[in-house]
């Protein structure tokens, strides 16, 4: 018998030495995957963060299917479609008040390149050179070097470390510890002068699904408005109802200086990204001087096709039910796991808005913890999209989630930590 022939795709974030053979998903429908061989999946983490109502909802492919047959692709420099029109006014209809400016792009790191050249060009361009940025402790903003930069160092990045700029890092507002965060970042804005403050609102995602109240981010928000240095979201995951508002910055009533927006914008149908601004951020580049030209672009930037789908996303999210939906997901995500909060198995369990997580205690933690791939492979035996961060197991799933399968995730992760304790 010959060698069983090797795919020539390669995986983001897979150890191929490890996982040699792919799930094959032939079609989505609502929460549920199904495989080539006959197997229905809950989605259980919205395929990666970015399915909100649903997979193929019929609004959204509707208007997918409708734009391809009447512009797929323009160049979005000196051109514009209405899609996008439609999408940037609707977007600073829906976003907090104060923000002027839509950006496209196409994706989550891509989107938070261009709120650092955003903030370094207006400092430029106004003749100020402030250039630090100050992050959070834990946190993660994608796998381009801008991003990666800002992101905390580590297994995701120790290979490129001398591709990354410095940044000044303020500790994670633990539980209890949020005061010296504040303390930190205040000293730091004093004392550095940088020019802008970048954190994921409520919910750090990839660092560990870490959460911490609002307050603290009003807080945060604050310090940066009293030094001026830009206040820039990143909202890429936290966006689209997951913090159980539309927007995780509403719950602490701010208006960042430039925010983030992707994955569930086109309800996870397609690729797309924006970032938002103030009016006097894009003041500062726009000038008859071309060289105060703000020089970014990707190829897909506003692809119409993309942005049909984002205003059909948009349109439901006009519609009370959508916002009804997230209560609902939320109080059922309560239930499901405060069960948990006694076994003591399981540390930190938590919840913010429509997402879970909980540590599961089996010895070393962190991504790298060897229960990760265990618990992945006990969970994709039974059916379920999990995807652990090493020991921290979290539940992210699309809307349009029912309970009773709820109560097949949950108890798959229960029947987990029996097998594997």
């Amino acid at each position: 018998m010959g060698l069983k022939k090797r795919s020539p795709i390669w995986h983001p974030f897979t150890q191929h030495a490890l996982q040699d053979e792919m799930i094959k998903i032939v079609r989505g429908d609502g929460a549920y995957l199904y495989t080539s061989d006959g197997h229905r999946i809950v989605d259980a983490i919205s395929s990666w963060w970015v399915v909100t109502h649903g997979h193929c909802h019929p609004h959204i492919v509707s208007a997918i299917q409708e734009q391809a047959g009447k512009l797929n692709q323009i160049i979005f420099a000196g051109y514009s479609h209405d899609p996008a029109e439609e999408v940037a006014a609707l977007l600073l209809k829906l976003a907090p008040r104060g923000l002027d400016h839509v950006f496209f792009s196409d994706g989550g790191s891509g989107s938070v390149e261009v709120a650092l050249k955003m903030a370094l060009g207006y400092w430029h361009n106004i003749g100020k050179q402030r250039i630090r940025i100050v992050v959070m402790q834990h946190s993660y903003h994608g796998d381009t070097v801008g991003a990666m930069s800002v992101g905390a160092r580590g297994v995701f990045n120790v290979a490129y470390g001398p591709l990354l700029f410095d940044v000044t890092s303020v500790p994670f507002p633990a539980s209890g510890r949020e005061q010296a965060t504040l303390d930190a970042l205040e000293s730091v804005c004093r004392n550095e002068i940088p020019a802008a403050f970048i954190v994921e609102p409520l919910v750090l995602g990839a660092g560990g699904m870490l959460m911490y109240p609002a307050w603290v981010l009003k807080e945060m928000k604050r310090i940066c408005e009293a030094s001026e240095v830009l206040f820039i979201a990143d909202e890429v995951m936290t966006g689209w109802g997951r913090t159980g508002s539309l927007f995780a910055c509403e719950q602490a009533d701010i208006t960042p200086d430039i925010v983030c927006y992707s994955k569930g914008i086109t309800g996870g149908a397609l690729p797309l990204a924006v970032t938002l601004c103030r009016g006097d951020i894009f003041d500062a580049h726009y000038s008859k001087d071309r060289t105060r030209t703000f020089f970014h672009s990707s190829s897909y930037a506003a692809n119409p096709v993309a942005c049909a789908a984002a205003k059909a996303n948009l349109d439901l999210w006009q519609d009370s039910a959508s916002r009804d939906r997230l209560a609902s997901v939320a109080t059922m995500q309560e239930q499901a796991i405060e069960p948990f909060r006694t076994d003591p198995r399981f540390a930190n369990v938590r919840r913010t808005g429509t997402i879970t997580a909980l540590d599961l205690g089996a010895g070393d933690t962190g991504y790298l913890a060897t229960i990760g791939p265990k618990l992945q492979a006990f969970f994709e035996a039974r059916n379920l999209l999990l995807r652990p961060l090493g020991n921290t197991i979290y539940v992210m799933p699309p809307y349009c989630i029912a309970a009773s399968d709820l109560d097949d995730i949950y108890t798959g992760i229960r029947e987990a930590a029996d097998a594997l304790i």
